[in-house]
């Protein structure tokens, strides 16, 4: 998807750079590869362009991320809830990024969906391009003073990025700022953000929500894994020339999402809307 001139962006989320890469360009061999790599195709590393974060550089390529959450087998027979860990692919189903959460057994039981969390997102070679913090705050629009937050680091040490949630009586709404805390874009999400047989779309938009520029889609996986498990499906849309710190930070805005409205409590519910 492309998007030009989209009112209230501006230049901030938007690069000019070309993205064309060679035909006979061969990235580098998937060595060292991460713990739960298997047999998975890597994506070939393109060469970085200017002023990109080192391992940004694969998003300089893509305007759509697809995110599958795995299913620990250990969490299904027990209920026990664990780590969580995510492939992050392109549309040709290579491996662009590994996830995988870093909490510790007591946080995990006793914040639940609600818990602080560092989520480390590692490239083909095994090493750290993206860390995500999220720090404790309040799950519910019950308390506008304390609304969630997220920290996008790249490389981990360098903020790139926030996605800070909004007050709202009824919609999940985020704005999605750069380094200096300037507004950038806007994801509202639906009402209800639960739903049968269909996905559950939250549309990513300039600041003065008068343009669509992406989508955050939490995919409908099926009655039997939405019903046994919490491993959700997402998909990610964007401008191919959107900023690639930006694409980071929408990247980590779906994860944030994803714990906040779809991930299971102590009671086995997820929630519903701002309000639960």
């Amino acid at each position: 998807m492309e998007v030009k001139g989209a009112p209230g962006v501006g230049s901030y989320g938007f690069q000019g750079y070309a993205v064309g890469v060679p035909g006979n360009l061969a990235g580098p061999p998937a060595q060292n590869q991460p713990p739960g790599a298997g047999g998975a195709i890597w994506m070939p590393a393109p060469p970085p362009p200017l002023y990109c974060p080192p391992g940004l550089e694969y998003l300089t390529q893509i305007d759509q991320l697809l995110i599958h959450q795995q299913i620990e087998l250990l969490e299904i027979i027990t209920g026990f809830e664990t780590n969580n860990k995510y492939e992050i692919k392109n549309t040709l189903g290579q491996r662009v990024y590994f996830a995988a959460e870093d909490t510790d057994c007591c946080t995990r039981i006793c914040c639940g969906p609600s818990r602080p969390f560092s989520i480390h997102v590692i490239d083909n070679l095994g090493h750290e391009v993206i860390s995500l913090q999220r720090p404790l705050r309040c799950s519910s629009c019950c308390f506008p003073c304390c609304l969630q937050e997220l920290e996008v680091q790249a490389p981990p040490g360098t903020p790139v990025g926030y996605v800070v949630q909004n007050w709202h009586p009824c919609l999940p709404k985020f704005t999605i700022q750069d380094e200096k805390r300037m507004d950038i874009l806007k994801i509202i999400g639906p009402c209800v953000v639960c739903s049968c047989c269909e996905d559950i779309n939250f549309e990513v938009k300039s600041i003065d929500e008068t343009c669509t520029v992406g989508r955050i889609s939490k995919q409908w996986t099926g009655f039997v894994r939405e019903a046994f498990t919490d491993a959700d499906n997402f998909g990610i849309t964007f401008p191919m020339d959107l900023d690639v710190k930006m694409k980071a930070v929408m990247m980590g805005a779906c994860f944030l999402i994803d714990f906040m409205f779809f991930e299971h409590g102590t009671d086995n519910k997820q929630r519903a809307g701002v309000w639960q």
